[in-house]
C-alpha cells in the first residue's frame, strides 16, 4: 500500500483545514463535558444517594453507539457542528464524571477537616484545598476523554462533518489508500500531541508533586 506524496503536497490546505476543524470538535466536546461533569461530580461525591444515579446514567449514555447518538440528535440540531459535539460530549461525560468523583473521593478527609477548622467555607475549600488535590486524577480522566474525542470526531463522518473522517470516506469510495492512511496517521498524531499538552499542563498545575517526588 503505497502513499501517493504529491496528492498530499496538492491538499496541504485542506489537510490543514480539516485537522483544525477535527481538534475544534474534539477540544469543544471535552470543554463542555468538564463544565457538566465537574458540578455533577461534587453532588455526586456529597450526595451520596445520587451517586450511583448519575454514575449509572453517564454508563448508559456510554453504552449507545455513536452513529445512533448522531443519528437521534439530527431531528434536534441537524446536520451541523452541534450535532457532532453533542454527540462527542455525551461520550465524555462517563469518563469525566467518574474521574472526577474519585478523584474528590481521593482527597484525606483530615485535609478537608483542616480546611473546616479554620474557618473555610464549604465553596472555598472546594476551589482551594479539594479541586487542586484531586486535579492528577481528574486530569487523566481528560486525558482519556480528549483523546476518546479526537478518535470519535471521525465517526460524525456520516452526517456530513467528521473532520479527518472525511478522508475516510474519500479514500474508501475511490478505493484510492492516500487519503486513508494521512487521516490515520493526522488522528494518531493529534492524539499524541494532545495527550502530551495534557500532561505538561497538569505538571505546571501541580507544583506540589514535584515537590513530594523531589523530597522522595
Amino acid at each position: 500500500m503505497s502513499v501517493d506524496w504529491s496528492w498530499i503536497a496538492d491538499h496541504t490546505d485542506d489537510l490543514t483545514t480539516l485537522t483544525l476543524s477535527h481538534l475544534q470538535a474534539a477540544l469543544t466536546a471535552v470543554l463542555l463535558g468538564l463544565l457538566i461533569s465537574l458540578p455533577l461530580a461534587v453532588v455526586a461525591h456529597r450526595v451520596r444517594r445520587l451517586r450511583g444515579l448519575l454514575l449509572g446514567l453517564s454508563n448508559v449514555l456510554f453504552t449507545i453507539p455513536s452513529i445512533a447518538v448522531f443519528v437521534l440528535l439530527l431531528p434536534v440540531s441537524g446536520l451541523t457542528r452541534t450535532t457532532t459535539v453533542i454527540g462527542l460530549t455525551i461520550y465524555t461525560l462517563v469518563v469525566l464524571l467518574r474521574n472526577t468523583v474519585e478523584g474528590l473521593d481521593s482527597v484525606p478527609a483530615r485535609t478537608k477537616e483542616a480546611a473546616k477548622a479554620m474557618g473555610t467555607r464549604p465553596l472555598r475549600t472546594l476551589l482551594t484545598v479539594e479541586l487542586p488535590l484531586a486535579l492528577p486524577v481528574i486530569m487523566a480522566g481528560v486525558r482519556i476523554a480528549t483523546v476518546m474525542a479526537i478518535s470519535l470526531v471521525s465517526v460524525a463522518t456520516y452526517i456530513g462533518d467528521g473532520g479527518l473522517g472525511q478522508l475516510f470516506t474519500d479514500g474508501f469510495q475511490r478505493n484510492f489508500p492516500t487519503p486513508v492512511i494521512v487521516g490515520v496517521v493526522l488522528t494518531l498524531l493529534l492524539a499524541i500531541v494532545a495527550d502530551a499538552l495534557l500532561v505538561t499542563l497538569q505538571y505546571v498545575l501541580t507544583p506540589w508533586n514535584r515537590r513530594q517526588k523531589q523530597g522522595a
